[in-house]
């Protein structure tokens, strides 16, 4: 059984910062990618950043410049850094993980179950 789960979301000022966490555990062989998303209610899940195992990161347009993916896979947890926050950016956030469980098995996709972040104007 995997776990993913989040924390660090909660209730900002436009301008503010936010530092996410999601742990990863339970029987993990190897991780591959992990990542960050956002959904608000009635849109589609957004991607906003990623890295591989190779830590490399990508970012999509509307956060560049402004988050930081990072991971420490040690802890088999990833961060999402979030600054200069905008009420827009006021979402349910994911992360998730691409990761094996034995040495033998192809790799799943596994979601957390997401932490509101709120940011005021």
């Amino acid at each position: 059984q995997v776990q993913l789960v989040e924390s660090g979301g909660g209730l900002v000022q436009a301008g503010g910062s936010l530092r996410l966490s999601c742990a990863a555990s339970g029987r993990i062989y190897s991780i591959n990618t992990m990542g960050w998303y956002r959904q608000t209610p009635g849109k589609q899940r957004e991607w906003l950043a990623s890295v591989p195992s190779s830590g490399s990161t990508n970012y999509a347009d509307s956060v560049k410049g402004r988050f930081t993916i990072s991971r420490d896979n040690a802890k088999n947890t990833v961060y999402l850094q979030m600054n200069s926050l905008k009420p827009e950016d006021t979402a349910v956030y994911y992360c998730n993980a691409d990761l094996r469980t034995r040495i033998t098995s192809v790799s799943n996709i596994y979601w957390g179950q997401g932490t509101q972040v709120t940011v005021s104007s």
